[in-house]
């Protein structure tokens, strides 16, 4: 297996509006992440992703990008962010973009051309279609409700849009729209940037002809994934991106791929296909969903989490890469999903820090992860910000469900968990902003902050640290093999890892209540020593080990 310096990395997400604000305006800003850049060089981070801060009209907070080479205002000058990126590489740290390349703004030059005329120049850079007897070319549904396509008066025709109708799908069938995204892309590469997280790039490539998606249930529309994800030429415009650019630099590829398997994501990462180095899957984030999709809950079976994560450890290895993550800024607090955050908050996020660190991939840090913070529940749909969040809770009450029941949803799987602000401090507004915040701390901030964290030795912000520390001094952590121990425990998820001659066995318990490892019968392992553990462990000296409530514990053997 070929080392590199991305595979042996760490990533820290920041999602810019939350983290810190310098200016008091109440939205987080770039000068504010440089203020923190030290915080982030203590925990050990290699790598910052940077959620986007380009010009946007921020129907989508940033994700609708009206011009791919300005600084939005709110997030401060493109000085500014030059400044940042000088300031990350003096802490020989490194820092990846957001590449959103599926889709602009309809702010963005090219759209407001393309609307212009059938035969303006720009109309090929996106995908419109006359309508059907009156209604859109097709029956698809947008990601983030209704129809994927809007009328646009003007011209008589519908546009494409998986996601809001403010974020028109740009048509890659376009050699010149291809051609524009790659000189955008070397661009930045040339200012100096390491990478780039690809925003849904598995889309890029839509069936001919975009037929009708299936309906089972009769309802509005259909899904018409089948016909946009791990499209025909998606292999053949990732080839060309790398051939064009990414081939040309030392950088790292993740891209962001709803509804790819094990077998597509090898496809993808294979590095003889010369595609991405690597993908984020959304299997484990959709193992609490039920039939009806994301809002629609299921109490969450660790045998589900087992099964998942195992394909993908054993099947990409060797063969691909894998991307660790737990949150970001599209799912919730993962100590609120997958742990306790009440009466264990800061044992179950150190377990569920063990069990994400020691596998094989890259792991990736959500902000405010590393200190344990936790899901939001606001009173009123009024303090939501979230565009998928507001279009869900519009749709429900229409389709006839209760606001109870609509609110438990968006308490638990809803977007705005991930993007309340940072908390910096027991100040106001956590420290945060001296201003008005963009959106409504959690109250908990007092209690739950970076400044409590880094000054408690037993904090989760110690933990992350040790965690990370190990793996940048263990090759077994990084490149290790796995194997599942126990697949049918609803309560412990335990596994080895195993690499030239040392092997690892973690023992992690996700359950509030004492849990009993029985040492397997053909498991050959004599422990030297407990590497990491959430609790005073016992070393491994008899063949059962007692887990306390959520506890976590690695043993090295070599």
């Amino acid at each position: 297996m070929k080392k590199t310096w991305w595979k042996e990395s760490v990533v820290y997400q920041i999602y810019p509006r939350s983290f810190n604000d310098s200016n008091g305006d109440g939205i987080g800003d770039i000068p504010g992440i440089i203020e923190k850049l030290d915080y982030l060089k203590e925990l050990g981070i290699d790598v910052i992703w940077l959620s986007p801060v380009y010009q946007s009209p921020n129907d989508d907070n940033g994700y609708d990008i009206s011009d791919y080479q300005a600084i939005m205002d709110d997030f401060g000058t493109m000085s500014d962010w030059e400044n940042l990126l000088d300031e990350i590489h003096q802490r020989e740290m490194k820092l990846i973009m957001d590449l959103v390349v599926n889709h602009s703004s309809d702010e963005h030059a090219w759209f407001a051309e393309s609307r212009k005329s059938k035969d303006n120049p720009y109309r090929d850079y996106y995908i419109w279609r006359p309508g059907q007897d009156g209604e859109a070319p097709n029956n698809w549904a947008a990601t983030f409700g209704g129809s994927a396509w809007d009328y646009d008066e003007a011209s008589g025709e519908y546009y494409l849009h998986l996601f809001s109708k403010k974020q028109p799908d740009l048509n890659w069938e376009n050699p010149k729209l291809r051609n524009e995204v790659y000189d955008m892309m070397k661009w930045w590469l040339d200012k100096g940037i390491d990478g780039f997280r690809m925003d849904v790039i598995n889309f890029i490539s839509k069936a001919d002809g975009l037929p009708d998606g299936p309906n089972p249930h009769n309802k509005k529309y259909g899904d018409g994934s089948q016909y946009f994800m791990n499209g025909p030429r998606i292999h053949e415009f990732l080839q060309e991106m790398n051939k064009e650019v990414i081939s040309q630099y030392d950088v790292m590829t993740v891209g962001e791929m709803p509804g790819v398997n094990v077998e597509q994501a090898i496809e993808y990462t294979d590095a003889s296909r010369e595609e991405l180095q690597m993908v984020f899957q959304f299997e484990h984030m959709d193992l609490d969903s039920g039939p009806e999709g994301k809002w629609d809950l299921k109490p969450f079976d660790l045998r589900d989490l087992k099964e998942s994560i195992s394909r993908w450890q054993t099947g990409l290895h060797g063969t691909g890469w894998n991307s660790l993550y737990m949150n970001n800024h599209d799912q919730p607090r993962m100590v609120s999903r997958f742990g306790n955050d009440k009466e264990y908050r800061v044992t179950s996020a150190k377990m569920l820090g063990t069990f994400l660190h020691m596998l094989q991939g890259t792991p990736y840090i959500y902000q405010g992860e590393e200190i344990g913070m936790t899901n939001i529940q606001f009173d009123s749909i009024k303090d939501y910000k979230d565009i998928e969040t507001l279009n869900y809770y519009r749709d429900a009450l229409n389709e006839g469900k209760s606001k109870q029941e609509i609110m438990q949803s968006i308490y638990t799987k809803g977007r705005d968990n991930a993007r309340t602000p940072m908390q910096w401090n027991g100040e106001e507004n956590a420290g945060f902003t001296s201003g008005t915040p963009w959106l409504a701390v959690n109250e908990n901030y007092k209690e739950i902050n970076a400044s409590n964290a880094v000054h408690d030795p037993d904090s989760i912000f110690h933990y992350y640290k040790k965690l990370i520390s190990l793996r940048k001094q263990y090759e077994i952590i990084q490149y290790g093999d796995y194997e599942l121990l126990l697949p049918d425990h609803t309560e412990i998820y335990a596994y080895t890892r195993c690499y030239e001659g040392k092997k690892l066995l973690v023992l992690t318990n996700f359950s509030d209540q004492e849990q009993v490892f029985k040492k397997p019968g053909d498991l050959q392992f004599e422990a030297d020593r407990v590497l990491i553990s959430n609790e005073n462990t016992a070393s491994l000296e008899t063949d059962e080990v007692v887990l306390r409530p959520y506890e976590a514990v690695v043993y090295l053997a070599l």
